[in-house]
């Protein structure tokens, strides 16, 4: 089963290599209008004709910080004609790969899908235990969650510590996708899970990073260099 991996869109619509499972781990929406009726409005004459074309045979997407109109008015949303599947604390076994998706991420007061870990560890605990692929938008603490400090100039880690946590107790967990912090952009392993941070801008909000694309079978996982 071939992926191709993604995030942090931003309203930039990547031409997607013919795939069989296509994973968005949110930010979807453009980063100039956080508007309510502009976001649902974007996403249905935008990006779902886009998806639509995507040569892939499942589609998959979160939310993101960005993407307002899912966390505070989901009901602009939930009728729209998704051509894949949007998942909010939910998952789905296709092919005998068991999926589960979560647009969490660590605390940033004033935007949504971000908690404090106190709650966070809530959302992580109805991470099913069979999970195999994990689809999140905020990284797990020391993982891909480096930033610089605007005020101190210091390297400051801002993934979830309760994440991390939650990861080591998934039996079956083998690939984690995930974006949010674009300077962590990269791929990661962790024993034998692989960590993707699969943003696609980079700090400056230039599509610049590749799409990352894994072969995934019941007895490995593989990485495919362009």
């Amino acid at each position: 089963m071939r992926l191709v991996l993604t995030s942090d869109l931003h309203g930039h619509l990547p031409e997607v290599p013919s795939c069989d499972v296509l994973l968005i781990a949110g930010d979807i929406c453009p980063i100039e209008n956080h508007d309510m009726q502009f976001q649902s409005e974007w996403l249905r004459y935008q990006f779902i004709p886009w998806l639509a074309e995507v040569p892939a045979r499942l589609k998959l997407f979160i939310a993101g910080n960005h993407d307002f109109v899912f966390a505070l008015e989901p009901h602009r949303v939930s009728d729209l004609p998704w051509p894949g599947h949007y998942l909010q604390d939910s998952g789905l076994i296709w092919e005998g790969i068991e999926f589960w998706g979560s647009p969490w991420a660590s605390e940033l007061p004033g935007w949504p899908f971000t908690a404090s870990e106190h709650e966070l560890r809530t959302c992580w605990k109805r991470i099913p235990d069979t999970t195999q692929v994990l689809l999140v938008h905020g990284p797990p603490h020391g993982i891909g969650d480096q930033v610089i400090g605007s005020r101190s100039g210091d390297i400051l880690q801002v993934g979830s510590v309760s994440l991390r946590e939650r990861l080591r107790e998934l039996p079956h967990l083998r690939l984690v996708v995930f974006g949010h912090i674009h300077e962590g952009a990269g791929i990661y392993q962790q024993g034998a899970v692989v960590l993707v941070n699969a943003a696609l801008m980079d700090v400056t909000y230039n599509p610049v990073q590749p799409l990352r694309r894994f072969e995934i079978t019941p007895e490995s996982l593989l990485y495919l260099r362009e």
